[in-house]
């Protein structure tokens, strides 16, 4: 077998079993979350779309995941893969939106984590910190040891979560009272505002299946993973779908579900053993600890596979002589955690939702691409249809993240698409500064001096924008059809905030519009007439 690992990097040995459990932590670690999808899109709608997103969201991307990470076991995963379909700039874009998502949103776990704990025992706000901190810096030690160990504190969590939400489906099913489906959608909201008050959180929950894909290059069997994702795929269904089924049969009224000071999975549990509801908090705690655990790894692998190629500080790239793993990178994730960790990080959650939404949408057409310019490209596991049947399964969920882009707010709106803003801006910044793939290989990725980018990249720029410039002009026209102004008042506490950030849709529109048209003059100017937009 060809080595995968980039110098540095130690192989490990990893069962596919193991691999379910981090895989399982990465996308799920129990239905937490799903509690504030019942108030918001209505039982029978949110049950609906445990059901369906499945099919349309999650099944797609495991199979596209186990066929991509099959062919190409490379550390960095998800990258390599846009990366070879789709070229540098794009391989950078997908790399980083899905890296920063990762930051941002792993400190959200150790946030719940203090939480739910605070929840049952009295801390003050410094003892809830040093508590989070403890977290942090525990776990952060425990990815310093390696993957194995991050492997093995996995498997005990997953198992516990597995056994606690078995327990909620059984004691559900066995006090069943009512119709969980009814009623279907609040009686005060249409439809189409029922989908978009719950899909954000339906793809939130369904999402992360590429992530163990970042650690393929320090596996001695990377094949694992692909064997592993195909398992998880209806695990992950049904410790959603079951519990959530049971526990509105069981307990309700439906509106007071809430992931915080509300109805949840341990209330279903506690309201017939009581002292089993502070077990099931403890394991709440064990859960969110588990997916930060994971992240860890998964998100540190990111920016160490696009220092590899030049394009973030090298210093990521270094690794502990005895363990081999990536110490600066995980050190920075810690860093990060242990400052983030003082801040609410509400609205975080969808502005992370919209980047590693965009990055998928490049995986999925990163897979069409490579079955066109690489038919006979060697694929241990290839999804059994041909190409058009391909391009067909990756078309719902790339429609899914479009229309999710519009649906969660304008208030999301905006931070998503500043959020994406980050990724030409970081490519320019770190193509001119560290050289990039021109630095490995200047023959296949010349270097266009009167840039300091790419060939072709100010095209590719110009594309980006072009692309962000037509979101935005949907928006200006849909934002204020679709969203209710009063909202945002109500929210916020702000009057007219809702006017304040239409116009931040319509300045950044202009600006993104300014942009292209300045680039495509830009591009005429200096690159050579041949040089394709990948």
């Amino acid at each position: 077998m060809i080595d995968t690992a980039p110098p540095g990097l130690k192989k490990h040995r990893m069962t596919t079993s193991t691999v379910v459990f981090m895989i399982f932590c990465l996308c799920a670690a129990g239905a937490y979350g799903i509690e504030d999808m019942i108030p918001a899109a209505g039982p029978g709608l949110t049950l609906v779309m445990l059901i369906v997103l499945p099919f349309v969201w999650s099944t797609p991307m495991g199979l596209v995941a186990s066929e991509l990470g099959s062919a190409i076991p490379e550390e960095g995963g998800f990258y390599k893969w846009v990366q070879r379909a789709c070229g540098e700039f794009w391989g950078f874009q997908a790399g980083w939106w899905r890296t920063i998502s990762i930051y941002f949103d792993n400190t959200i776990y150790v946030v719940l984590a203090g939480s739910y704990t605070a929840s049952v025992i009295d801390l003050t706000p410094i003892e809830e910190y040093l508590f989070k901190a403890s977290i942090i810096v525990g776990f952060t030690y425990i990815n310093i040891r390696g993957i194995k160990d991050v492997g093995a504190v996995s498997t005990v969590i997953s198992i516990l979560v597995m056994i606690a939400f078995a327990m909620v489906a059984a004691f559900g099913f066995a006090n069943w009272q009512s119709n969980p489906f009814e009623p279907f959608i609040p009686s005060d909201q249409t439809l189409f505002q029922s989908i978009g008050a719950g899909i954000a959180i339906g793809i939130w929950m369904y999402s992360g299946y590429e992530s163990m894909s970042t650690m393929a290059g320090e596996l001695e069997d990377p094949q694992v993973i692909p064997k592993a994702t195909l398992i998880t795929v209806p695990l992950i269904m049904a410790v959603y779908i079951l519990p959530t089924m049971g526990g509105l049969a069981s307990i309700g009224p439906w509106t007071d579900w809430a992931s915080e000071g509300g109805l949840s999975y341990s209330d279903v549990v506690a309201n017939h053993v009581p002292a089993l509801g502070v077990v099931f908090v403890f394991v709440a705690v064990l859960a969110n600890l588990s997916i930060f655990n994971t992240y860890i790894t998964s998100g540190s692998r990111g920016f160490f596979a696009l220092a590899e190629d030049n394009l973030a500080p090298k210093s990521f790239v270094k690794c502990s002589k005895d363990r081999g793993v990536p110490y600066i990178a995980v050190l920075s994730l810690g860093v990060f955690a242990l400052i983030a960790c003082m801040f609410p990080f509400e609205v975080i959650v969808v502005v992370d939702v919209i980047l590693f939404m965009t990055a998928y949408v490049l995986i999925f057409i990163s897979a069409c691409i490579l079955r066109i310019k690489e038919p006979d490209m060697e694929r241990p596991f290839k999804i059994p249809l041909g190409t058009k049947g391909l391009i067909a399964l990756c078309i719902p969920p790339v429609l899914i993240a479009f229309v999710a882009l519009f649906i969660n707010g304008t208030d999301y709106f905006v931070g998503g698409m500043l959020a994406l803003l980050s990724g030409p801006v970081a490519y320019f910044f770190y193509r001119r500064k560290y050289g990039g793939l021109t630095k490995k290989d200047p023959m296949r990725h010349p270097l266009n001096p009167r840039t300091g980018l790419a060939i072709g990249d100010t095209r590719r720029l110009a594309w980006m924008f072009g692309s962000m410039t037509v979101i935005g002009i949907i928006a200006i026209f849909f934002l204020p059809w679709y969203d209710d102004p009063q909202f945002y008042t109500d929210d916020y506490g702000i009057e007219g905030l809702f006017d304040i950030l239409m116009s931040c849709v319509r300045w950044m529109t202009a600006a993104f519009a300014a942009l292209t048209v300045a680039l495509l003059i830009i591009a005429r100017r200096v690159e050579p007439a041949d040089s394709a937009v990948q």
